[in-house]
């Protein structure tokens, strides 16, 4: 299960110090988080750009990366350390949206294109989006509910330039699925409260929010 991160700013802000927030999480997690990582992130010149990498988040070099206003991150735990490429990375990207996940589902009973499940439900999501992102993730997430065996845990973000939303479920392990987020100059929204943060406020499960 995988750690999850996205920023957003009126004005912008640099990015390594929230991937290095996302390294320390990552790196200290009870569950391994080293299975490569990736962003997202908006440039002033040349619109959406995405970088992956199959290594760990804490061993890469953020200083690479300057100053955004739109940030999408995501460290990569594989389900049963299968599946261990770069292009099962996330944030998935279709050019309006990028999209990422955390969880574990068994028993899901919807036909979709993707090379593992988090893909499958992204393409799932976009065949409902017609313009209303906040309406199709809703939509989605009811039918997988109601098409899936077991849904140990279930959590999505989708970042477009419209809004950031967020959808939280889960069914066990209350302290690891549980999605934070901090408004102020800037919106967090992560897996985990930033290990020296302040003023985090939890997201209620079984709920969809939109910024």
């Amino acid at each position: 299960m995988c750690r999850l991160l996205t920023v957003r700013s009126q004005t912008p802000f640099a990015i390594a110090p929230h991937l290095k927030n996302l390294a320390d999480i990552s790196k200290n997690s009870r569950e391994y988080q080293g299975h490569g990582w990736g962003c997202a992130y908006l440039d002033s010149a040349a619109g959406w750009k995405i970088y992956k990498n199959i290594n760990p988040v804490w061993e890469d070099d953020f200083s690479q990366f300057s100053r955004t206003t739109l940030l999408v991150a995501h460290a990569r735990s594989a389900f049963e350390d299968r599946d261990i490429v770069i292009e099962n990375n996330m944030p998935f990207f279709d050019g309006r949206t990028a999209f990422i996940f955390n969880g574990e589902l068994r028993g899901v009973r919807i036909r979709e294109e993707g090379r593992i499940g988090a893909e499958k439900i992204f393409n799932y999501i976009r065949r409902f989006d017609k313009g209303d992102t906040q309406q199709a993730l809703a939509k989605a997430v009811g039918i997988i509910q109601k098409r899936t065996s077991h849904i140990r845990g279930m959590n999505i973000i989708l970042v477009n330039e419209e809004g950031t939303f967020v959808s939280s479920n889960f069914t066990e392990d209350e302290e690891y699925f549980t999605m934070w987020y901090r408004e102020g100059n800037e919106l967090v929204i992560c897996s985990a409260p930033y290990p020296a943060g302040k003023n985090w406020q939890r997201i209620a499960n079984d709920s969809v929010r939109v910024w």
